[in-house]
């Protein structure tokens, strides 16, 4: 039974259509188990119309495949901060548009790029951004979420990739302040790029499967562009910023070296 219910769950988190997914009958206690919930927590987004009801056979309620993918998607979703007025929202789509729609939500919240975050305590934090900090160059690492405090005297570092370039900027003489505040320009930045790649996205892919009815067939084609486009964005930003940084410190320097040329004659 645990195998069986390990499979369904992969094959839900696919965001695969039900009829792709291997037929499954689970009672609400089962169901709750599968999916790290309470029978209190299914009963109650099934009240709020979260999940359609049971296929009800003598007084046992019978869940399927499609209540495990929706019950996950929920989950997923509430993490991300989402509230219950806006999942509701989501499955509602999902119901006039099939199920392909969970699988889209699903890669639409999954983050363009994974790392493993850590976690540090308190004091190596300190000791990693300069020793005796201003509380409020703290304040400002948790509001650029470098850090995120989790308990007493004890940090998640989301990035421990950006961090560790902080760390560097730090110890090479930058000012902590000062690293921060270029911290935050480049948040400001590759948000602006980001922005960039949304809207070809919107108007290029999206618009035109929405102009046409969003049809349940189109579906799986505009989620594989969305799955390309997480390569793809991380690939031309690097590519590009490659010569744009060799082009910046070639004027930068250039000019230095003419300034320094000057003063000798």
């Amino acid at each position: 039974m645990a195998t069986a219910q390990n499979e369904q769950r992969e094959s839900a988190r696919a965001g695969q259509p039900a009829s792709a997914q291997t037929e499954q009958r689970l009672t609400i206690d089962q169901l709750a188990q599968s999916t790290g919930l309470t029978v209190r927590n299914v009963r109650n987004y099934q009240s709020r119309g979260l999940i359609p009801p049971p296929e009800v056979e003598g007084r046992v309620g019978y869940y399927c495949a499609e209540h495990l993918a929706r019950l996950q998607l929920i989950r997923e979703m509430q993490a991300q901060g989402f509230n219950l007025a806006a999942i509701a929202h989501v499955l509602e789509q999902a119901r006039e548009s099939g199920e392909e729609v969970l699988g889209f939500t699903r890669s639409l919240m999954t983050p363009f790029e994974t790392e493993t975050s850590e976690i540090v305590e308190h004091a190596d934090l300190l000791k990693r951004l300069g020793g005796d900090i201003d509380p409020k160059l703290l304040d400002k690492a948790e509001k650029l979420g470098l850090v995120i405090p989790i308990a007493e005297n004890c940090f998640e570092v989301p990035s421990p990739t950006l961090l560790a370039a902080g760390e560097r900027l730090v110890a090479l003489g930058v000012p902590l302040k000062d690293a921060l505040d270029m911290m935050d320009q480049l948040k400001r930045n590759t948000h602006r790029i980001a922005q960039l790649f949304v809207q070809v996205f919107l108007e290029f892919i999206w618009k035109p499967f929405d102009d046409a009815g969003r049809p349940e067939s189109d579906w799986p084609a505009v989620r594989a562009a969305l799955d390309q486009m997480r390569p793809l964005a991380s690939d031309a930003l690097v590519a590009g910023f490659a010569p744009t940084m060799t082009q910046a410190v070639e004027v930068a320097f250039g000019k230095e070296l003419d300034r320094g040329r000057a003063r000798k004659q």
